[in-house]
């Protein structure tokens, strides 16, 4: 009974709510450092920016994860705004993000645009930039 609700309530939900779903899902995987998901979420030709000009592509966040030279402890959302064109969206929100970068501890409120683009039924991260 409790699938055919979860599979109801899924067909129900609109291409913005199962995207805004997914950016979630994505930053909560960074926060746990699920390399797969991380990996199963984002294009292949990833360019993800820092607020600090930093540019990362996919194989370096995940390389980034393994070696610790990056962790995440906490990713908050909020603002969140959606701009959707066919298979590209993008969206615009306000992070609180706690991390560490090599060894050093940081917390940032940041200005983010996250690009997404839909192949097949699935959204995948294509960049993303943030600012202070």
């Amino acid at each position: 009974m409790l699938l055919l609700v979860s599979t109801v309530f899924a067909a129900a939900q609109t291409e913005e709510e199962k995207l805004i779903s997914t950016m979630k899902e994505f930053h909560q995987a960074l926060v746990q450092k699920n390399t797969a998901s991380i990996n199963q979420q984002t294009e292949k030709s990833l360019s993800y920016g820092h607020s600090n000009g930093w540019v990362q592509n996919k194989n370096d966040i995940i390389k980034d994860f393994e070696t610790g030279l990056i962790s995440y402890q906490t990713y908050r959302e909020d603002s969140v705004q959606v701009s959707m064109s066919g298979n590209f969206a993008n969206i615009r929100f306000v992070a609180d993000i706690d991390a560490t970068l090599r060894g050093n501890a940081i917390s940032n409120h940041l200005k983010v645009l996250e690009v997404w683009v839909k192949k097949g039924r699935r959204w995948l991260l294509f960049a993303r930039q943030a600012v202070k």
